[in-house]
Protein backbone atom coordinates (compact mmCIF):
# COMPACT_ATOMS: atom_id res chain seq x y z
CA UNK A 1 0.00 0.00 0.00
CA UNK A 2 1.38 3.40 -1.33
CA UNK A 3 1.01 7.00 0.92
CA UNK A 4 -1.01 9.58 -0.28
CA UNK A 5 2.29 11.62 -0.84
CA UNK A 6 4.24 8.28 -2.73
CA UNK A 7 1.03 8.39 -4.83
CA UNK A 8 1.21 11.95 -6.00
CA UNK A 9 4.66 12.32 -6.25
CA UNK A 10 4.06 9.00 -9.04
CA UNK A 11 1.43 11.09 -10.91
CA UNK A 12 3.76 14.37 -11.03
CA UNK A 13 5.95 12.81 -13.16
CA UNK A 14 2.48 11.60 -15.34
CA UNK A 15 2.07 13.78 -18.23
CA UNK A 16 -1.32 14.62 -17.12
CA UNK A 17 -1.95 18.25 -16.84
CA UNK A 18 -4.16 19.61 -14.38
CA UNK A 19 -6.19 21.39 -17.45
CA UNK A 20 -6.99 18.05 -18.43
CA UNK A 21 -10.52 16.56 -18.14
CA UNK A 22 -9.84 13.74 -15.24
CA UNK A 23 -11.49 10.99 -14.12
CA UNK A 24 -10.67 9.41 -10.85
CA UNK A 25 -10.06 6.29 -13.46
CA UNK A 26 -7.84 8.35 -15.73
CA UNK A 27 -5.91 9.02 -12.55
CA UNK A 28 -5.89 5.74 -11.36
CA UNK A 29 -4.50 4.61 -14.67
CA UNK A 30 -2.10 6.90 -15.16
CA UNK A 31 -0.54 6.05 -11.49
CA UNK A 32 -0.56 2.52 -11.88
CA UNK A 33 0.95 2.90 -15.97
CA UNK A 34 4.02 4.85 -13.96
CA UNK A 35 4.33 2.52 -11.22
CA UNK A 36 4.83 -0.43 -13.61
CA UNK A 37 6.83 1.34 -15.77
CA UNK A 38 9.51 2.46 -12.61
CA UNK A 39 8.98 -1.03 -11.41
CA UNK A 40 6.85 -0.59 -8.71
CA UNK A 41 8.83 1.79 -6.79
CA UNK A 42 8.05 5.01 -6.44
CA UNK A 43 11.32 6.58 -5.18
CA UNK A 44 12.28 6.14 -8.51
CA UNK A 45 9.70 9.26 -9.13
CA UNK A 46 10.78 11.11 -5.96
CA UNK A 47 13.92 11.74 -7.39
CA UNK A 48 12.59 13.21 -10.41
CA UNK A 49 9.83 15.36 -8.33
CA UNK A 50 12.65 16.71 -5.56
CA UNK A 51 14.94 17.72 -8.93
CA UNK A 52 12.05 19.91 -10.17
CA UNK A 53 11.29 21.48 -6.77
CA UNK A 54 14.88 22.52 -6.95
CA UNK A 55 14.60 23.68 -10.19
CA UNK A 56 11.53 25.23 -10.39
CA UNK A 57 9.44 25.55 -7.09
CA UNK A 58 6.61 27.87 -8.08
CA UNK A 59 5.51 24.73 -10.75
CA UNK A 60 6.71 22.44 -8.42
CA UNK A 61 4.31 23.55 -5.70
CA UNK A 62 1.57 24.22 -7.85
CA UNK A 63 1.91 20.62 -9.48
CA UNK A 64 2.50 18.93 -6.20
CA UNK A 65 -0.65 20.35 -4.80
CA UNK A 66 -2.97 19.50 -7.76
CA UNK A 67 -1.14 16.16 -8.08
CA UNK A 68 -1.97 15.75 -4.02
CA UNK A 69 -5.27 16.61 -4.25
CA UNK A 70 -6.18 14.11 -7.37
CA UNK A 71 -4.59 11.40 -6.06
CA UNK A 72 -6.91 12.33 -2.59
CA UNK A 73 -9.84 12.16 -4.78
CA UNK A 74 -9.34 9.47 -7.03
CA UNK A 75 -8.20 7.13 -4.31
CA UNK A 76 -10.99 8.02 -1.56
CA UNK A 77 -12.64 5.50 -0.02
CA UNK A 78 -15.78 4.63 -1.53
CA UNK A 79 -18.89 4.94 0.70
CA UNK A 80 -20.55 2.30 2.16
Amino acid sequence: MFTTTELAQVLFVTTLQPSDELSPFRIREAVDERLCACGGDPSWCAAFVAQEAGDHPEAYARRMRWALDAVACAYEPAAV
